[in-house]
């Protein structure tokens, strides 16, 4: 089988963050060249380490193929333009300062190579009073809104696990590659994609104003100051060998809930049909499930919740993950070495292109392995040529059927539609989405606003002959077809994604489910608390003295960045599709995209048993790190000192002597941590967040004050980066903040922001222009229910209307 992106070149001259992009191109087939000086780059001796091996560094660059470059060497210049001869697509990871030292040289280059796509990474962007400072992803996950979101009402927030927002960047940073080498294929033209890692985790982590599940629309007014007691939303039951939890959405759900638990009397209130009606009730109902739970074990609990209708997952630790049979079944994990001598059991790669694992294939390479072969031009299939005056829009012209729905489907679709695609949501009011379900006397949720805007909506039902006539007549001049269904569920409707592919040999076909398409759970209720919970990551996401008290209960992780993968694979396969004319089938599991965001944690876990426990808000390599108390209530600042040199740093600001051996090294500082963070805490207690992370930043140290979602809106270096726009609804009473764009091109336009579409609001167009069905057959068919549309004369009174009429 040939990888989607097997005539891809991409040079790799990332240093941490941003490595896991040029994985996953390599993963996908592309040949991507590891760039790094004679010595190494910095990130080979990244924590944890094993027999010598940095387990970040080897999962990261597997797949690659070693160059030598020192940018900082003699002759740098013309290494860099013989490595950069033959290549589609460079990524850096230099700082702005970095940057600007290169340039001019940077510039000749991609006046030499027209067509050259070129994306560097970094903490904040290159524009914006925030450019030169420094991070990590403990800074990024409180200055985003995620920190101010994670951890227990009248405790310290609690930061996420680690290796999640590297791997984020890496899939926005391939996403960004790829559509922007899209774009130069039909037009010809170069490009420059400036990637700022803080804007990606603003926008494409869990974004506070953007889709969402559990979190509230992303308003001001929505989001108490403090963190709410998200423990309740997804509630953690001991049972009889561990725990489990349950997701109780859907009235279907709790009234078999109600049912299992015996029909108590006080729960027969169909009150308690609604989500908050439970919540608030959590002290009396909570008890009664564990008290059912208590003798059970898991997976007795997880099948007959299955039995029931009841969403029950079980919570697994990172060790007992490494042990699950679905994950080796499914081919989600495998036993590889990833170094020499070093074996590991580690996820295999984030989804299957046409029946085969897009995954780890070689280990990581040496400095330099493969200098003697890396020059020159690649082969290449034939692509057609550029298309004069191509649209500014690298999609349009794409069909795109969307049968996705809730959060992971609106996001994928969401991304192509954006970049000029036409996507039609195809809608049935028998089985409306999910994330139509709007709050009591709201005509649109917010959710639908931000998650399906440049779409269209064809309703239709599928259930009839003719309804599923009419989707087959779609599907012969589509591009695209999306679903996330429970495996099975596209056959059982008559379309399989074979069958599809047979019907127009070019369509691309992307099908996601929660725990992929074979292995023992592939029928499980995978809603994301639930997936979560059974790949490891609830478990880490939890303060280390309480394992039933996890802190995942705000964020729908990882619906967005599943979403942005998938997108990701779609964009590999329609670029494949340009050389040979051929669509694909892409399978994707939202179980693997954690694990592979995990995949540190489970490598080292499988070599090291007893090392991946649940870290808290330390970082169990350096120190001091944390998340540290300031002046004011519940006002915090992250501070991450990595290194010596910071360390040093950190001294003079204190005013601290920086021969004290009690901190001399990095072990030293490990060992007496305590003390160091007791001098951070007592500094940073007088001062507000914001003038601390100035202070810390100013001085080198990445630190960063914890930001809650409004203060997003209103934040410098974000409005200075025209980072959120306002987006129209006439349903909407207000205008909603929206993500304008996350990666910033030099020549692709910024999205428009098209309202949603309400159901069946295009279906007579879509009838008339694309099937060639008549008014009044359309009519005709909207009687009979095969077709539902609305009226005409009965579409939403455009906003600004409406507000002049009001």
């Amino acid at each position: 089988m040939t990888f989607p992106l097997a005539s891809l070149r991409v040079l790799d001259l990332t240093d941490g963050l941003g490595e896991s992009c040029g994985r996953f191109l390599a993963d996908l087939g592309a040949e991507v060249l590891r760039a790094e000086p004679p010595g190494g780059s910095r990130s080979r001796s990244a924590e944890p380490r094993v027999n010598g091996t940095g387990i970040p560094f080897a999962l990261r660059n597997a797949n690659k193929r070693g160059v030598t470059f020192d940018p900082d060497g003699l002759g740098w210049e013309i290494r860099l333009g013989e490595l950069v001869r033959g290549v589609d697509i460079v990524v850096d990871s230099w700082s702005p300062a970095g940057w600007d030292a290169r340039s001019a040289a940077v510039t000749r280059l991609r006046a030499d190579n027209p067509a050259l796509v070129w994306l560097s990474i970094t903490p904040f962007g290159h524009t914006g009073p925030y450019r030169d400072r420094v991070a990590d992803e403990a800074v990024l996950y409180a200055m985003s809104g995620v920190l101010s979101r994670s951890g227990t009402p009248g405790a310290e927030p609690l930061l996420p696990p680690a290796g999640l927002i590297e791997e984020t960047v890496g899939a926005h940073a391939a996403w960004s590659a790829l559509l922007a080498h899209h774009a130069a294929m039909r037009s010809g033209r170069a490009e420059f994609v400036d990637l700022s890692a803080f804007e990606v985790v603003v926008h494409g982590f869990d974004p506070g104003f953007g889709t969402q599940g559990s979190a509230a629309a992303g308003r001001s007014e929505d989001f108490p100051r403090g963190r709410p007691a998200a423990a309740n939303f997804y509630p953690v039951f001991r049972c009889a060998d561990g725990f489990v939890r349950i997701c109780l959405l859907a009235r279907r759900q709790w009234r078999s809930m109600f049912e299992w638990l015996g029909e108590p009397a006080e729960f027969a209130d169909p009150a308690f049909d609604t989500i908050p009606a439970r919540f608030a009730a959590a002290d009396r109902l909570h008890p009664l499930i564990g008290r059912l739970f208590a003798d059970r074990t898991r997976d007795e609990l997880v099948a007959e919740g299955a039995r029931r209708g009841v969403p029950v997952g079980g919570v697994h630790d990172v060790a007992e993950v490494l042990r699950t049979e679905h994950f080796t079944a499914s081919g989600a994990l495998i036993d590889a070495e990833i170094a020499p001598g070093l074996r590991a059991r580690i996820p295999a790669g984030y989804l299957n292109v046409d029946g085969v694992r897009a995954g780890f294939r070689t280990a990581a390479p040496r400095i330099g392995e493969h200098d003697e072969s890396a020059a020159g031009t690649p082969r290449r299939s034939a692509r057609p040529a550029p298309v004069a005056g191509a649209p500014g829009r690298p999609l349009a012209g794409l069909r795109v059927l969307d049968l996705g729905v809730i959060v992971f489907g609106a996001e994928l679709s969401r991304q192509l539609a954006d970049y000029g695609a036409d996507v039609i949501k195809i809608e049935s009011a028998a089985f409306p989405d999910g994330l139509r379900q709007a709050k009591r006397g709201a005509a649109l949720a917010p959710s639908v606003g931000w998650g399906h805007r440049n779409k269209r909506s064809f309703g239709v039902d599928l259930r009839t002959a003719e309804g599923k006539r009419i989707f087959t007549d779609l599907v012969r001049d589509a591009d695209v077809l999306l679903a996330n269904f429970k495996p099975g569920t596209l056959a059982s409707m008559g379309f399989a994604p074979a069958e599809l592919r047979a019907l127009n040999p070019r369509l691309i076909v992307s099908e996601a489910s929660a725990f992929g398409n074979t292995g023992p759970w592939r029928q499980r209720l995978g809603y994301g608390p639930l997936v979560r919970a059974s790949c490891g990551v609830s478990a880490m996401w939890r303060y280390p003295a309480d394992p039933e008290l996890l802190c995942d209960g705000m964020t729908v992780y990882p619906d967005h960045v599943a979403g942005q993968i998938a997108a990701t694979a779609i964009l590999a396969a329609l670029i494949r599709r340009t050389e040979t004319g051929a669509g694909g089938i892409i399978e994707l599991a939202q179980s693997d995209t954690a694990l592979m965001q995990l995949g540190v944690q489970l490598a080292t876990e499988s070599v090291r048993p007893g090392s991946a426990a649940a870290p808290g808000n330390h970082d169990p390599h350096h120190a001091p790190t944390g998340v540290f108390r300031c002046a004011g209530d519940d006002e915090w600042c992250v501070v991450s000192v990595r290194s010596d040199a910071q360390w040093a740093r950190l001294c003079t600001l204190l005013g601290h002597p920086e021969s004290d051996p009690r901190f001399a090294t990095r072990q030293a500082r490990r060992t007496h941590r305590e003390d160091a963070e007791k001098m951070l805490s007592d500094w940073l207690a007088d001062r507000s967040p914001r003038a601390a992370a100035e202070a810390l930043q100013a001085a080198g140290i990445p630190a960063g004050a914890m930001l809650r979602l409004p203060e997003l809106l209103r934040d410098p270096h974000l409005r200075a980066r025209d980072a959120y726009a306002m987006l129209t609804h006439p349903l909407l009473p207000a205008d909603l903040p929206t993500t304008a764009t996350v990666a910033h091109f030099e020549t692709i336009p910024r999205p428009p922001l098209r309202p949603a579409p309400v159901p069946g609001e295009h279906t007579a167009l879509i009838c008339r222009t694309l099937l060639g069905i008549s008014e009044a057959e359309v009519a005709a068919l909207v009687e009979q229910g095969v077709l539902q549309a609305i009226p005409a004369g009965r579409q939403p009174e455009p906003a600004a209307a409406r507000r002049t009429a009001g």
